[in-house]
């Protein structure tokens, strides 16, 4: 993004900052709609300028022709056309006919930019989205991703239409201003100074329509992620009467969003409704002063009044132009932010490939701060664990069991000690390398509104054209445990499931996920929680599924029932985010004073 940052009282001095922003993503190619902009504007004004010798022969007391009239007439006569009434509308009718295909190129290259940067922003958000470091996400809520992606970014797509408005506005401006001033030098003159007046009456005005699209870009964050958590949380929220709570800040929300809408509405609508007055007056005044005051020959000042009043329409055309750039820039702020902000919280991994899992992984010393200033959440953790074995994480919620594996994933990176993936440090380690060997199934259940097969393989292929794959995820549900559910449903494998599995059973989402990761045959299964949402009979199915791949895979559980962790191979136990014992599970529970035994006799486990 561009290192500058829009941060002056002055909007005007923001400008190459806006524009440098939109010229970080498409190029100079932006410059290409302003130069097709320009030659349409200079098309139309010598199209106009060559109406003076038209003019001038309708006026026939008028003294011989001086200036660009002058110029103009000793052209065409050099050409042979002095005399030729019909070669000069020819003339006009060309000028006119290229400036047309010149605006309609413009325009339709515009609509081809607006595309390109739409295309160009999203999908870069959604890269730096999918390599946000895990500790950025959880800082933020989900709101705060939506509304940047979707409604702040089409914000900026529209700051973008507003600055290339404006910046046409001012070509326009200042080319008809120029000819007029070529043609008849005091129309030109007046017609600069009353642009520069119009700004200057209006400066304090865009400084407050700039500081209104910032507080609603803010407060729109705001109310995307009090409608996301309510909507997160529907069923609570509706079965337990308690939707209420939410509507005050809603409506709250809302009210403030809607008033800074309004305002930049009202601030729109008075600048809009001066606009005609104001070149009415102009015009009208300017007609006085050079025709009663001060004299002249008519056909300049016809041309030079045609001119002028372009001119007038584009510099009038500028101040709403600019608020509604100033409307969006918030969007457009806010955007550029985020990018900037993703550039500091990136994943960083190294670039050494991890081949398939088959020594262990080791925690060396570990420790690891979310936020330092609130302590350590796990103090000098060090553990083995084999490839090929099976082991459980276990303790009291808060003991760290779900921080350490994270850092099993490389999610999170401890600020000491050292992490070792087959005698690899993870420093070194190509991250999507590990993680594609991980299957991680969560208490959450993490479903697509998409079909059941869809779900289970990950659009891994086109299915009715690939029975392997076909028959691979009817397997991971036979080992899941959800095949004879799927296959009694009409449409089988082809069933929508609904956002986030809203129409299955909460059993059936979890058996869902972890078919899916069974299906992904990896070599390191996280389950965290995996079964808590299974009854006992689909629970002691999906156990003996696990068990059957202990010696093929590595297994990381962390359970709060016994019968889950039974059979593990080693059991951590963590406590305030230390490892305080570690075993096999009959030696933990049968020693005295075991921490692990405490549990089981508390009925933890």
């Amino acid at each position: 993004m561009s290192a500058k940052k829009a941060q002056s009282n002055g909007p005007l001095r923001d400008i190459p900052y806006y524009l440098g922003t939109f010229q970080h993503y498409i190029g100079w190619r932006l410059y290409i709609f302003f130069a097709l902009t320009l030659f349409a504007v200079v098309a139309e004004g010598f199209g106009l300028v060559m109406l003076l010798p038209l003019l001038a022969s309708f006026d026939g007391a008028a003294e011989d022709p001086s200036g660009v009239a002058g110029q103009v007439q000793e052209g065409l006569a050099a050409l042979g056309l002095a005399d030729s009434f019909v070669a000069v509308l020819l003339i006009i009718m060309t000028a006119f006919l290229v400036k047309g295909a010149l605006l309609i190129g413009a325009n339709g290259y515009k609509f081809y930019l607006n595309a390109q940067l739409q295309r160009e922003i999203k999908s870069r958000m959604f890269e730096c989205y999918s390599r946000m470091q895990y500790r950025h996400y959880i800082k933020n809520s989900t709101g705060h991703f939506i509304n940047v992606i979707n409604a702040q970014v089409n914000g900026l797509l529209k700051a973008f239409n507003s600055l290339v408005h404006l910046l046409s506005s001012v070509i326009k401006a200042v080319v008809y201003t120029v000819m007029a001033m070529l043609v008849a030098w005091r129309f030109g003159l007046l017609a600069a100074l009353a642009g520069v007046v119009v700004l200057l009456l209006f400066k304090r005005l865009n400084i407050y329509v700039r500081s209104l699209s910032r507080a609603q870009s803010s407060e729109a964050s705001h109310l995307s992620k009090l409608l996301i958590q309510f909507l997160h949380g529907f069923k609570y929220l509706i079965a337990t009467g308690q939707a209420k709570s939410l509507q005050e800040p809603v409506h709250d929300s809302i009210h403030r969003v809607t008033g800074y809408q309004m305002r930049q509405g009202l601030l729109s609508a008075f600048t809009d409704g001066i606009r005609e007055p104001v070149i009415v007056l102009m015009v009208t005044g300017i007609i006085l002063i050079e025709v009663m005051m001060i004299g002249g020959q008519l056909a300049p000042i016809i041309v030079a009044l045609i001119l002028f009043n372009r001119s007038m329409n584009a510099l009038l055309s500028i101040q709403p132009g600019w608020q509604n750039l100033l409307s969006k820039v918030g969007s457009l702020e806010m955007v550029d932010r985020e990018f900037r902000d993703q550039t500091d919280y990136q994943e960083l991994g190294g670039d050494r490939h991890v081949p398939a899992f088959n020594v262990g992984i080791t925690l060396d010393d570990v420790s690891f701060a979310y936020d330092k200033s609130h302590g350590f959440v796990i103090r000098n953790v060090s553990l083995a664990i084999p490839a090929r074995t099976s082991v459980a994480f276990v303790g009291e919620s808060g003991a760290g069991k779900s921080t350490v594996v994270d850092m099993l994933t490389l999610m999170l990176k401890p600020q000491f000690g050292r992490i070792l993936i087959d005698g690899v440090h993870s420093d070194q380690i190509a991250l999507h390398s590990w993680r594609a060997q991980i299957g991680y199934v969560s208490q959450d259940t993490v479903i697509f509104d998409d079909t059941i097969a869809n779900n289970i393989c990950m659009w891994a292929g086109t299915l009715d054209k690939d029975q392997a794959l076909m028959a691979r995820i009817q397997e991971a549900a036979r080992r899941a445990h959800i095949n004879h559910y799927i296959e009694s449903l009409p449409k089988g494998y082809q069933t929508v499931v609904g956002d986030r599995g809203i129409r299955l059973s909460g059993g059936q989402r979890q058996r869902l996920f972890i078919a899916r990761e069974l299906f992904r045959q990896p070599n390191l299964l996280i389950l965290d929680e995996a079964t808590s949402a299974l009854d006992s009979d689909s629970e002691r199915r999906i156990q003996a599924s696990i068990d059957e791949l202990k010696g093929e895979i590595t297994v990381v559980i962390i359970a709060h029932r016994l019968s889950t962790i039974r059979n593990v191979d080693h059991v951590f136990v963590f406590d305030q985010g230390r490892l305080v014992e570690d075993g096999s599970f009959e030696q933990l529970r049968d020693r005295e004073d075991s921490r692990f035994g405490r549990l089981i006799a508390a009925q933890v486990l």
